[in-house]
């Protein structure tokens, strides 16, 4: 019986990405009941990045005024992703919807247009295993169980 090294080198990145977002999120889950922890996070931020710049527009026109709803959606959301990706649940749609989470973070942050961006462990790691996930895991990836082969 042959390995499939492919499909079992997608389920060990999948896996180890999936258990960082759960992690993440259990990180996070506070603010569930505290939405002024992201708030402060956030108006941090704003201080931090050049007026004018993307992330100061997408920090005043869309996360701060949310901030309510993302204190809430962010945990849930990277504890969902994670348990799915890590169990292989529609890996492919979850991991787009990390990446998605993780690239806000970093436009948010401004770490994005940063040089340092190139060396942060928390940028392309995760940006590029979660698209990696997305856009090149084989179909199948989550199934244990190949699909039987159709009658003609």
């Amino acid at each position: 019986m042959a390995i499939d090294r492919q499909r079992a080198a997608f389920a060990i990145l999948r896996a180890c990405i999936g258990v960082f977002f759960v992690f993440e999120g259990l990180g996070k889950i506070r603010w569930f009941t505290d939405p002024t922890i992201l708030a402060g996070q956030l108006n941090d931020w704003l201080r931090a990045v050049p007026p004018g710049s993307a992330s100061h527009v997408y920090l005043q026109r869309l996360a701060i005024p949310g901030v309510a709803y993302f204190a809430r959606l962010v945990p849930l959301g990277e504890m969902t992703c994670g348990v799915a990706m890590a169990l292989g649940v529609w890996p492919r749609a979850f991991a787009l919807i990390a990446f998605s989470m993780a690239l806000n973070f970093h436009v948010a942050s401004g770490t994005l247009f940063k040089l340092a961006f190139l060396t942060n462990g928390y940028g392309l790691p995760v940006l590029g295993s979660t698209l990696a996930i997305a856009f090149g895991a084989p179909a199948s990836a989550g199934r244990s169980v190949q699909p039987r082969p159709r009658r003609q």
